[in-house]
């Protein structure tokens, strides 16, 4: 049985007391154990991550750069290596775990041009021989915890941006799915980082606790479901740190009736479907306005009927296992109650069975018709593949629909008017918005946050919004002046 254990200080841990098993998913087998970090071990970590400091944040931009540099060519040359570790312990299809590296790795070439972007700005002459200018310094220990859908993405949303900056980082992943962010670390000193600046803990709620208490501990970056995203929120600022939260999500896209159907068919499909419908972006409500639904349904049923599902670690597929056996129950148990509170099972995909793999976490694409809002399956996130079918007579009602909606991550329009998605645009309550983009998720320059109980905390995370989260603001004001310049008692003004 594979033991999986921590990255610290540059190397690989010895196992800690307690375990958790990891599973493949496609199997249903048990495929290892990770050691669980206790709480004692995480402050120890934290120590450590605090000496590296001093020293890293010395560290020229540039320096910091050209290690990013290189560690970017050495995940373009192993991407495969990575993303069979992806697929062998998430489940989702080798092309998809792909596309997340790829995705990961734009927030490196972002935070490549670090030394652009950590400056500052001047004024000189703001008062008669007095010159002000601002910096931006690193904060110290951060850490980042992250969800088992993204083991490689979402890590990168955080850590490369926080180690360009000058911090020193913990990574928390999720323990269903540990081994990629070990690879990454691996990589990152293959490519010339000091020990001590990234290191990766496996824990649970006790690990998680004293990263969100610890006194050395500056800001924390988190991903996941709401309930925890709140937590963490709450716990966490209560102890003074700096903290960007991101939850969960209802995402609907829009069908209007002038849109080009099989274009937003295909959409739809891959978007719910896709990664098993775990992803925070993922597409779980079609939102069918006027007389396009009935065509729209009949559609997405053929879609949804066709889709090659198997052994992820395979390829050519459309969709793999989910994640975990509870997980599975889970989202087998949202599709009961679907039926139970009244929505048209059009299509249903439980009960699957793939050859070679009667064992996994199967489950087929799901499609409902006629939901309503005050159904279970269109109020919670279900992180499955389930798409429900909301019928509205009209724009109105579907911008309404959407922003009373508890959740704004992300949502979509699907139109051939510049005028209808210019003003959707502006009209729906949600932090990011498709025009005929089922899933507008921002390149690594631009940032990444919903709206409402999407997010919790101020800042989104990557692009300039990652920079000013992991960095703090000094201004400085200063002048040389000559001879006595007496004793003043007014406040100072400048002339």
């Amino acid at each position: 049985m594979r033991q999986i254990n921590h990255y610290v200080n540059g190397r690989l841990t010895d196992a800690s007391d307690r375990q958790a098993p990891v599973f493949n998913p496609a199997l249903g087998v048990q495929s290892g154990n990770v050691s669980l970090a206790s709480q004692r071990e995480v402050e120890d970590v934290i120590q450590i991550a605090r000496q590296a400091f001093p020293s890293w944040a010395e560290t020229s931009p540039l320096n910091r750069a050209r290690i990013l540099f290189r560690f970017k060519m050495i995940l373009e040359e192993r991407m495969d290596e990575l993303a069979r570790a992806i697929s062998s312990e998430h489940g989702k299809v080798f092309e998809d775990a792909k596309g997340e590296i790829i995705r990961g790795m734009e927030v490196v070439e972002f935070a490549c041009g670090i030394p652009h972007l950590l400056k500052g700005e001047i004024t000189e002459q703001v008062g008669r021989g007095v010159d002000a200018w601002s910096v931006n310094q690193p904060l110290g220990v951060v850490a980042g915890i992250s969800p088992f859908n993204f083991p490689a993405m979402v890590p990168m949303w955080m850590w490369p941006v926080a180690i360009a900056c000058g911090n020193t980082f913990i990574l928390k992943p999720s323990e269903k799915d540990p081994s990629a962010p070990l690879l990454v670390a691996q990589w990152l000193k293959e490519a010339g980082l000091p020990d001590g600046v990234f290191n990766v803990v496996n824990g649970d709620k006790e690990a998680v606790d004293v990263l969100l208490t610890h006194q050395d501990i500056q800001a924390v970056s988190f991903v996941g479901s709401t309930p925890i995203a709140e937590y963490i929120y709450s716990t966490a600022s209560a102890h003074g740190k700096r903290v960007q939260a991101l939850g969960g999500a209802k995402n609907h896209l829009v069908v209007m009736p002038d849109a080009d159907l099989d274009m937003a068919v295909n959409a739809l499909t891959g978007a719910a479907y896709g990664s098993a419908g775990e992803r925070c972006m993922a597409i779980s409500v079609a939102v069918a306005v006027g007389d396009v639904a009935d065509e729209l349904v009949a559609k997405l049923a053929d879609k949804a009927r066709s889709l090659k599902i198997g052994n992820g670690e395979q390829t050519g597929l459309d969709m793999g296992p989910l994640v975990t056996k509870e997980h599975l129950a889970k989202v087998t148990g949202y599709v009961g109650q679907g039926v139970e509170e009244g929505a048209i099972l059009v299509v249903d995909g439980r009960g699957i069975k793939v050859p070679g793999c009667e064992t996994g976490y199967f489950i087929g694409g799901c499609l409902f018709d006629h939901v309503t809002p005050e159904m279970t399956i269109y109020q919670e996130e279900i992180f499955g593949p389930v798409l429900a079918v909301v019928r509205v007579p009209d724009y109105v009602s579907a911008v309404k629909l959407i922003n009373a909606h508890e959740y704004g991550n992300g949502t979509a329009i699907f139109t051939r008017s510049g005028g209808a998605a210019r003003q959707f645009v502006h009209d729906i309550q949600v932090g990011m918005v498709g025009v005929n983009v089922p899933i507008p998720v921002p390149m690594a320059f631009h940032s990444f946050g919903g709206w409402k109980r999407s997010l919790f905390g101020s800042n989104h995370v990557h692009g300039m919004e990652g920079v000013k989260f992991y960095t703090k603001r000094k201004a400085v004001t200063a002048r040389w002046p000559e001879g006595d310049m007496g004793v003043e008692f007014v406040m100072p003004t400048m002339d």
